[in-house]
């Protein structure tokens, strides 16, 4: 049976906006469906894992695949952008993330924590006076975008075309207009990095990157770059940008927790925590392949077919989480798999928290009667980003 997850909702529209209860009808039939996606580009289908013990398996299991290629298929990702730690596999994904990660590391996060805290002051400080804004626009937009530009030594660009951009890439709405974001995506990196390399290099990430070499020689070629560049830009804001939104609407939406942690600001970090838990920035991953039929809780997934790991429907899961649909900053939350987990557990985490922590922290000092200024519009499309395109508040 496939289960048509619009129609299981009422609609499209109605489950971008809230997919848990559709999640929550799932899980008690069981951990893995035969699913149809909904989105503008035209349904597809897909297994997707709902269960939390299913999901933490599948995201460890290598038969279940990242490259597209490996099977045959064609991916535009890919082919115009280059491969990256999300379309990669061991033992090529070890040797990406290890080129990565020797510079993209906990140390150099930490030098950033009071460049984080003077953009997100100087961003409150142009928003506070107005007395309402949309919070992703004032706030939690441009911060993680600041950052991670300034992070990987890119100049100063179009901040709305670069949003357009990375929207269309994480939220899809098919046809032309997925594809020429691609394309242009591709060119300006392509020749962001060909300017980086014939610079003198500087001590931001990107310039670090190009002149990195691992001890047996070995280092990202010009396609490699590229795709990290991509990963690092558009995972590397986009995920803290629904963090900050996603977190800030459940605490307004739960007065109660909202006075906890403002009696008590070091419930902060496990808030954070919770705000992961309950409704956080990545609803599903990115997609997998079987390379093989995989038994995934119970059920076949037969080889080739595609399967998305439900993130935010584990995060839901009453067999791991206690009342699961109740937000509650003095939870328990660790383990939860908002950042994956395994081998491709998200590399940027913990810059995500430094920002998510210092944004809402400052937020909640600056504004003490915050609150929503109407709903919430627009909610993303697909299946990956969890979020919406504006978020009124007033104050």
């Amino acid at each position: 049976m496939t289960v048509d997850l619009g129609e299981y909702a009422g609609g499209d529209d109605e489950f971008f906006a809230d997919p848990y209860p559709v999640y929550e009808r799932l899980r008690a039939i069981g951990p893995v469906h035969h699913v149809r996606v909904p989105g503008s580009g035209g349904a597809y289908e897909a297994w997707l894992v709902v269960g939390h013990e299913a999901a933490r398996a599948a995201l460890t299991d290598s038969r279940l695949v990242k490259s597209p290629a490996a099977l045959g298929y064609e991916n535009l990702e890919s082919s115009l952008i280059g491969p990256h730690l999300l379309t990669a596999d061991a033992p090529e994904h070890g040797r990406l993330r290890k080129l990565v990660a020797r510079e993209f590391t906990p140390r150099r996060i930490e030098r950033l924590r009071p460049r984080v805290q003077k953009i997100t002051d100087e961003l409150l400080d142009a928003m506070v006076p107005r007395g309402r804004a949309d919070l992703i626009e004032a706030l939690a937009f441009p911060l993680p975008f600041v950052v991670i530009c300034e992070l990987l030594g890119v100049p100063d660009i179009d901040r709305v075309m670069f949003r357009r951009l990375s929207t269309q890439v994480v939220a899809p709405t098919g046809g032309e207009e997925e594809y020429a974001a691609f394309v242009e995506l591709a060119g300006f990196l392509t020749e962001l990095i060909a300017e980086k390399s014939r610079s003198t290099p500087g001590d931001d990430l990107l310039s670090a990157l190009i002149r990195t070499t691992a001890e047996d020689g070995d280092r990202l070629s010009p396609t490699e770059l590229r795709g990290m560049a991509f990963l690092l830009l558009v995972a590397g804001h986009e995920t803290t940008v629904n963090l900050i939104g996603n977190g800030v609407r459940a605490l307004l939406t739960h007065p109660d927790q909202l006075a906890a942690l403002r009696a008590d600001p070091s419930l902060l970090d496990g808030a954070v925590e919770e705000m992961l838990r309950y409704d956080g920035p990545v609803e599903n991953s990115t997609y997998r392949w079987a390379a093989e039929a995989v038994d995934i809780g119970g059920t076949t997934v037969p080889a080739g077919d595609a399967v998305l790991v439900g993130l935010a429907s584990a995060g839901r899961d009453g067999r791991r989480h206690a009342a699961p649909d109740d937000f509650d900053i003095r939870r328990e939350s660790r383990g939860h798999l908002a950042f994956g987990h395994g081998p491709h557990f998200c590399l940027g985490a913990p810059l995500a928290r430094l920002e998510g922590r210092t944004a809402i922290a400052a937020l909640l000092e600056r504004c003490p009667d915050l609150a929503l200024d109407g709903e919430p519009d627009a909610w993303l499309p697909g299946l990956l980003i969890r979020g919406t395109r504006r978020l009124p508040v007033r104050w």
